[in-house]
């Protein structure tokens, strides 16, 4: 038999921050999501995969979830070192790819998936990748049962899942230009690029309205959290959409947005604008730029950085699309 391998990626801290604290979410426990990992296994498993990928992390989240199940499929626990930091997303990634794993499911939210997008790089084109969201702001990542994400997840790593519009590569925000110390600027987000005056690098409170000077959206939707609803609520732009949302900020149009779970604060958006792909948006100093909620960039007084969109990210796998076509072809009966 073909080797069909997964690989399930678990960012110990998502859902587990400060944000949470400053809203009404409660916290993503270390139980629920071992059950999330062992719910993936199960299904990835009954689908047909021959080997289950985790890695090394503080917690043993993963590798305690595949202990004891008995599962058909060999388990493997990688051992990438670990920092504590978001490195340790990435270093991961790298270890599933060496493994041979383009199949990887991931627990955290858009920050976590940021960071396996970054790692990914020129190798995004080869990874299916299926987002669960166990994080604080999540956009990117998917809600949904776990054990149905597995068994998409195995039969995409056996190579079934050959129809049209089950996958689609999603969008990048790729930044450009020279920051702090006059050093170059190459980053990336998923969803959201945020300016904001009058804060800090490293902030980890929620933002403070009063401080969003403009935002470029990949996904503008109505129907989610943090920043991308403050243009969905006026102008949505979708996954689909070979296209962006300007936002910004000032006298005009004001709404009530939550920017976190539970939290609800009015803004005022004095235009929008959809942005094609690859077309550059410029965002000067005196601010910080935030990609998907992490302050990460200071840009000085008379600096300037461009951020575009691109869609050359890995691809996504749709679970209940996947979950048709599957039925349709008869994959999920048994000889």
């Amino acid at each position: 038999m073909t080797e069909a391998r997964v690989a399930i990626l678990v960012n110990p801290m998502s859902g587990r921050d400060v944000r949470r604290l400053a809203a009404r979410a409660t916290n993503m426990t270390h139980e629920a999501k071992r059950d999330i990992v062992a719910r993936v296994a199960a299904g990835a498993d009954a689908c047909g995969a021959t080997d289950i990928f985790v890695a090394r992390e503080p917690f043993r989240i993963a590798a305690a979830a595949l202990e004891y199940m008995g599962l058909g499929a060999r388990t493997h626990v990688l051992t990438p070192p670990i920092r504590n930091t978001a490195e340790d997303t990435e270093t991961a990634v790298n270890a599933f790819l060496e493994a041979g794993c383009d199949t990887i499911v991931s627990l955290g939210g858009d920050g976590t998936n940021r960071a396996i997008v970054r790692a990914l790089g020129a190798r995004a084109e080869r990874v299916r990748l299926i987002p669960l969201s166990t994080g604080t702001n999540n956009v990117f990542p998917v809600l949904a049962e776990p054990t149905i994400a597995g068994m998409v997840a195995g039969l995409q790593a056996r190579g079934l899942l050959t129809g049209t519009g089950l996958e689609a590569r999603c969008k990048v925000l790729h930044v450009s230009g020279v920051g702090r110390y006059g050093l170059p600027v190459h980053d990336l987000g998923l969803i959201d690029a945020v300016l904001l005056r009058r804060d800090h690098v490293g902030n980890l409170l929620p933002f403070d309205a009063d401080r969003i000077d403009r935002l470029l959206l990949t996904r503008a939707e109505p129907a989610s959290i943090g920043m991308s609803p403050i243009g969905g609520l006026i102008e949505p732009v979708d996954a689909a959409d070979d296209a962006g949302l300007l936002v910004e900020m000032g006298p005009g149009t004001r709404l009530r947005a939550p920017l976190s779970p539970g939290l609800f604060r009015e803004v005022s958006v004095s235009r929008v604008t959809r942005v094609p792909l690859g077309q550059p948006v410029e965002f000067a100093g005196e601010g910080v730029l935030a990609f998907d909620g992490d302050r990460d960039h200071k840009i000085p007084v008379g600096a300037t950085l461009a951020v575009a969109i691109r869609r050359d990210g890995p691809w996504i796998v749709d679970i209940a699309a996947a979950m048709r076509w599957a039925v349709e072809q008869r994959l999920l009966l048994n000889p």
